[in-house]
């Protein structure tokens, strides 16, 4: 075997490994909110009890490479949420790829407000819903938060799949999936439901 091949697989490897390190990095800084009472949007009586949330278990397979494709000219529109309010965003573009060998899309979105805040100008929000919702995941669907990446070829890690606060309680106002970004396919990945 030469040695470009073996960097190349070596370099494959690495990669890798640093993304289910990245993975399981957001799953336990994600806990470690969630049991802060000033940062969890637990209720009251569910922190008092609370060990930790429920996860998939980490996963290679829903990492995936995605061709990113920008959409023009898209206008900014009230995104439905689970109150009256209606966050402004707008369509960035299109992710397009395969798991199983079946092929898929999402929409990316950008919320018009937050890109003005700093640290924020490349933040992008991905909101899906699959065929585990409401059984093993949240019945509303999931989140995904994004950067802007460069190049084509974009990474989605389901792995950091992550509930809406609705999720765990009702006082918050969450965006609700758009009809396009249902996947007809199980996401065993990320967050699973709160309550049985």
């Amino acid at each position: 075997m030469n040695k470009i091949l073996l960097f190349l697989l070596y370099s494959s490897f690495a990669l890798a490994q640093n993304d289910l390190a990245l993975a399981e990095k957001f799953q336990l800084e994600l806990n470690k909110s969630y049991a802060d009472s000033l940062k969890s949007p637990l209720t009251k009586e569910d922190f008092k009890h609370f060990k930790g949330l429920d996860f998939f278990s980490i996963n290679e397979k829903y990492i995936v490479q995605a061709t990113f494709i920008r959409t023009k000219k898209e206008k900014p529109f009230g995104m439905k949420t689970t109150t009256s309010r209606t966050p402004l965003y707008v369509k960035y573009g299109e992710l397009h790829f395969s798991i199983e060998g079946k092929d898929f899309k999402l929409n990316v979105y950008q919320n018009k407000d937050l890109i003005k805040k700093p640290g924020y100008a490349d933040y992008l929000f991905l909101p899906f819903s699959d065929l585990t919702c409401g059984k093993e995941s949240y019945i509303g669907g999931r989140y995904v938060d994004m950067r802007i990446q460069k190049g084509k070829i974009w990474t989605i890690d389901f792995n950091k799949a992550y509930n809406p606060y609705c999720a765990y309680n009702y006082e918050y106002s969450c965006p609700i999936v758009p009809l396009e970004n249902d996947l007809d396919i199980e996401i065993l990945a990320g967050v699973k439901k709160f309550h049985d």
